[in-house]
Formats: C-alpha cells, sequence, structure tokens
C-alpha cells in the first residue's frame, strides 16, 4: 500500500515507515501532522483523484527541523570588475510516515 501525497509544491511517494523531507512545516519536533491532499492511493486498486482522492488521509510524525547543505551563487563579468558571491540554505521538516488511513 502507498500514496502520493503533495505538500510544499511537490509531490512524493509514501508509504508506512518512510523517512521524507519536505519544505519546512510549522511542527515541533514530535508533533503528528496530517496530509489532505492524496493525490494517488493504491492498495489493490489504484484510486487517482481529480485533483485529490477523496476519504484518504497520510499520518506522520515530525522528527526534526533542519536545513540542508549550502548552496554556493557565484556571478562573474569578466572585464567589469564584477563579483557577487552568495549563499543559500534551505529549511526542511523530516517526517516519518505513521499510517494511510482509507475510508
Amino acid at each position: 500500500m502507498y500514496a502520493i501525497i503533495e505538500t510544499g509544491g511537490k509531490q512524493y511517494k509514501v508509504e508506512k515507515g518512510d523517512a521524507i523531507y519536505v519544505e519546512k512545516l510549522n511542527a515541533e519536533a514530535g508533533e503528528k501532522v496530517t496530509f489532505d491532499k492524496v493525490v494517488l492511493y493504491k492498495n489493490r486498486a489504484a484510486k487517482i483523484g481529480e485533483p485529490f482522492v477523496a476519504g484518504v488521509k497520510v499520518e506522520g510524525t515530525v522528527e526534526k527541523q533542519g536545513k540542508q547543505k549550502k548552496v554556493v551563487t557565484f556571478k562573474y563579468k569578466p572585464k567589469k570588475h564584477m563579483h557577487t558571491k552568495q549563499g543559500h540554505r534551505q529549511p526542511y521538516t523530516k517526517v516519518v510516515i505513521d499510517d494511510i488511513i482509507a475510508d
């Protein structure tokens, strides 16, 4: 049994027990989160949502909040004495999937 959920503008394939890294959620470590936007649910037969499957939700527990590795952008224009260095660390939330609930 698996489901494809949508969160943070991205889609993730999840099964019970999976750990996924999603865009930052407003939840502390140890809190329960519920994903209602289920795009596809498959147990024996697949249910495809238009746009989402009704009556199916995915529950998980927030394990930790963190930041990804730094991505450095460096812009340089030769002969113009122009260079810019900038770094960015994207925040994320690690969620462990507890259960997929289907009515």
